[in-house]
């Protein structure tokens, strides 16, 4: 797989640059490049702070909230990373019926919730508590378990399902 700038080295997992010139911008880039390949289908989640790292490289640098779902099988292998509904700097709208029609598009038996704080605060609002409890309860209707709700800043990242909230 060829990355920005990078191609493949001799041996698996290594990679050589294509030019000397390497920009700050440029690493970013092959960083959110290989997190997104890292979250491709098939791939098994082993622990939740593996998924944080993954959701937090993808998201973290928006300038507006980007509202997104990680769609896993019963045997909680990606079946797919989704970005669904895009906002304002400070929100999103998000439709239950888009995230349940999603699930069961996909044939999802399982699911992570992620959005980002652009203010850089990776604390959960009230709403974010109050939509991803609906959200749970919706998607229990068709069997399809919320396993976690990561919310993504500058700051870190914060785990709902650690605090207890689903």
């Amino acid at each position: 797989m060829r990355y920005h700038k990078l191609k493949a080295g001799s041996e698996p997992g290594s990679y050589l640059m294509e030019s000397e010139l390497v920009t700050e911008d440029d690493i970013l880039t092959m960083a959110k490049q290989l997190s997104r390949k890292r979250l491709s289908k098939g791939r098994s989640l082993t622990a939740p702070h593996v998924v944080k790292d993954h959701v937090r490289e993808l998201m973290h640098d928006y300038q507006h909230e980007v509202f997104a779902v990680l769609l896993l099988d019963s045997r909680f292998r990606i079946i797919g990373f989704h970005e669904l509904f895009r906002g304002t700097i400070s929100t999103a709208s998000v439709y239950p019926r888009e995230v349940v029609k999603l699930a069961l598009e996909h044939n999802a038996a399982a699911l992570i919730m992620a959005h980002n704080h652009p203010s850089g605060d990776p604390t959960p609002s009230i709403a974010d508590v109050d939509l991803t409890k609906t959200l749970r309860d919706a998607l229990a209707l068709v069997d399809v378990k919320v396993l976690d709700h990561i919310v993504v800043a500058t700051e870190g990242c914060v785990s709902l399902a650690e605090h207890g909230a689903i």
